[in-house]
């Protein structure tokens, strides 16, 4: 599946959750079961479109693509834009209303092959981030960049310790972002362009260039601060 948008994974608390958030948890579930759907809301995350023109970038027929963005807009997971005359019809230009996040829980719910479409999806996303900021020369603009790669063994427990800190920066991370756009709005800064990507998933096994262990640390890190 081609990366065509911005979807993230993640964790949310259930405790204190209302009734209306699980609902919006619940219609990005049910709007996310169909790989369609899923390559379709991704598109509408980057840009605006049309049914026709989705149709034509997915090769798909297009009552079968209107099927799916009528799905997506009943689960308010997309919304109308615009509309422009078309040789005596009406062409609708739909885009997403908002980033896809779904809870660990809702995301155990979702067929394995959406699963691995949109972790496959979302790691061609941080690819293309990364290698676009190289060749343009922003990814080195700043002295303070941040970059590191740490191989550890842990077991079940560390394993759950990393994902709740990782779950917190992303909140954390969230916060920060809402604050920014606070300060911006209104102002002359034009502001940064920042893509943050953070991953802690199980390897198979080790890679053979893996180092000795010193001490209590057990892996590698390259980090720039």
């Amino acid at each position: 599946m081609a990366a065509k948008g911005k979807t993230s994974k993640g964790r949310s608390k259930s405790k204190g959750k209302t009734g209306r958030a699980q609902g919006v948890d619940q219609r990005l579930v049910k709007a996310l079961a169909h790989e369609l759907r899923v390559e379709i809301l991704t598109i509408l995350n980057e840009r605006m479109a049309s049914p026709n023109e989705l149709a034509k970038e997915l090769n798909e027929g297009l009552s079968q693509v209107s099927y799916h963005v009528k799905v997506l807009k009943d689960y308010q997971c997309i919304e109308l834009v615009k509309t422009e005359p078309r040789r005596g019809a009406v062409e609708h230009y739909y885009r997403a209303t908002s980033r896809p996040f779904v809870s660990d829980r809702d995301w155990q719910t979702l067929p394995s092959t959406v699963r691995a479409g949109l972790s496959a999806e979302l790691l061609e996303l941080i690819q293309g981030d990364a290698v676009r900021a190289l060749v343009e020369g922003t990814f080195e603009a700043r002295e303070d960049v941040h970059l590191t790669r740490t191989l550890m063994l842990l077991d079940e427990r560390g394993w759950r310790d990393l994902m709740k800190t990782l779950t917190d920066t992303l909140e954390r991370v969230g916060k920060i972002q809402t604050q920014a756009a606070a300060r911006l709005q209104g102002s002359d800064d034009n502001g940064i362009n920042v893509s943050v990507s953070m991953l802690g998933f199980e390897l198979p096994e080790m890679p053979s260039e893996r180092p000795k262990a010193k001490g209590k640390a057990k892996g590698s890190a390259k980090a720039k601060k």
